[in-house]
C-alpha cells in the first residue's frame, strides 16, 4: 500500500507481521490480504479489479473459494491490467517507465494534498471535529448532531448521522456513508467521504454550508 501521505509514516501489513513474528513459517495463523486497484494510489474504482493472498489457509478451503469466485464474472480485461500495471508497473528502461512514474507520482500528490485539504476543512467546521487523513482516500469526521434531528431520526427509525447523510444528498448532490453504518461509540455520529474528487474544495464548502442550514432546520 503506497497511500502513505504523512512523513516519516510507513504502511506496516499484517502479512509483514505475521512474516516478522515467524506465524507464516510455523503455521501459526490464517490471514487473507485484499488490495484492489480502486484502493492503491490509482483509485480507479470503476476498473473493479484486485487480488486476495491466502496464507494459512486449508488447501480444501482455497478449492471451495476458487470454485466460488470461478462461478461468478470474473474484472474485465482493463480491470485486469490495471492489477497488474499495480503490482508490477513498468520497469527501469521500459519505453513508458518515466511517463508511468511521473503520472503515479502526479496522482499521488494530488491524493496528499486533497487529503490535508479535506480533512483541514471538515475539522474547521463548527460541530464537526476531523482527524488528519494520513493514508487511504478517506475522511472520518464525526457530527455533532442537533436535539431535533436526534428526535426526526428516532421517529423515522433511523440513525441521525443516515438523517444527515440523506439530506447533504437531497440539497448538495454529495455522497457520504454513514458513520453508523461502521459501528462506533454510543453517541457519536459521523460520515465517511473520499478526497478522490479533484473538486474536493467546492465539495468541503458545499458541506459547510449544509451543515449550517440543517442546524437551523433542527433546532430546538
Amino acid at each position: 500500500q503506497e497511500n502513505v501521505y504523512r512523513e516519516g509514516d510507513e504502511f506496516f501489513s499484517a502479512r509483514r507481521a505475521a512474516d516478522e513474528l515467524g506465524l507464516i513459517e510455523n503455521d501459526g495463523i490464517q490471514l487473507c490480504s485484499f488490495h484492489s486497484v480502486s484502493k492503491g494510489v490509482t483509485g480507479e474504482c470503476g476498473q473493479r479489479g484486485g487480488y486476495v493472498e491466502m496464507v494459512g489457509i486449508d488447501d480444501d478451503v482455497v478449492d471451495i473459494l476458487f470454485k466460488l469466485a470461478a462461478s461468478k464474472l470474473c474484472s474485465n480485461a482493463s480491470g485486469q491490467a490495471m492489477v497488474s500495471m499495480m503490482c508490477r508497473g513498468p520497469s527501469p528502461g521500459d519505453v513508458s517507465y518515466e511517463s508511468h512514474e511521473q503520472e503515479k507520482k502526479t496522482l499521488f500528490e494530488g491524493l496528499r494534498d486533497r487529503a490535508m485539504l479535506v480533512s483541514q476543512g471538515l475539522d474547521s467546521i463548527p460541530g464537526m471535529s476531523c482527524q488528519p487523513a494520513t493514508g487511504a482516500m478517506y475522511a472520518f469526521p464525526s457530527v455533532t448532531m442537533p436535539a431535533g434531528a436526534i428526535k426526526a431520526s428516532t421517529e423515522l427509525g433511523f440513525s441521525p448521522d443516515t438523517l444527515y447523510s440523506l439530506d447533504l444528498l437531497q440539497k448538495t448532490g454529495i455522497c457520504v456513508v454513514p458513520a453508523s453504518g461502521f459501528g462506533q461509540k454510543e453517541g457519536r455520529y459521523g460520515f465517511r467521504t473520499t478526497f478522490l474528487s479533484l473538486e474536493s474544495k467546492s465539495v468541503v464548502e458545499k458541506i459547510r454550508e449544509h451543515y449550517k442550514s440543517f442546524c437551523a432546520q433542527y433546532a430546538e
